[in-house]
């Protein structure tokens, strides 16, 4: 009965180490449009989702939050960065996209920029151009899983070095 009641006790102050060390975890903030989104495939098939996995068996302790929306602007991004980006957050990949220019709207990305360095955030940029050479779904804008695993590996380095891991 001891033996037993010691083993509680111990899973019990194990579970409570869990939950304090995941408490301290690093957050990062996916920002962006439909390829940050995941748009066409599952959530857990999504780069931010991906690159949580990827950070995380590398050994660090990190949390990625997927604040990207389908379709959204460089100016939907700025007026939610508020909501989206919690107190703490220590880096933010931004991913612009491209749908400013198909709605022809202003370019907000070097105030989000530089509202993000005012916070003391660090920025990772993901450009279209990383999109490049990726497998697409057929509408040939949004990646399939294996083009988000292999945007979510190009990241990890560059995430992990904005951690200062």
């Amino acid at each position: 009965m001891i033996a037993k009641l010691g083993q509680i006790i111990l899973l019990g102050a194990f579970g409570l180490f869990s939950a304090l060390g995941s408490a301290h975890a690093a957050t990062v903030v996916a920002l962006g449009a439909s390829n940050t989104f995941g748009k066409g495939v599952s959530r857990s098939q999504s780069y931010p989702a991906q690159l949580e996995t990827l950070l995380r068996a590398k050994g660090l302790d990190v949390r990625v939050i997927n604040a990207g929306v389908n379709g959204d602007t460089t100016g939907g991004m700025l007026g939610r960065l508020d909501r989206v980006v919690p107190k703490g957050t220590s880096v933010v990949i931004l991913q612009p996209g491209g749908n400013d220019r198909r709605k022809l709207a202003a370019d907000n990305t070097p105030a989000i920029q530089s509202r993000l360095g005012a916070m003391g955030i660090k920025v990772v940029m993901l450009s279209n151009g990383m999109l490049h050479g990726l497998p697409h779904q057929p509408d040939g804008q949004h990646l399939t899983p294996e083009g988000y695993h292999m945007l979510a590996e190009e990241l990890v380095g560059q995430v992990a070095a904005a951690l200062g891991k």
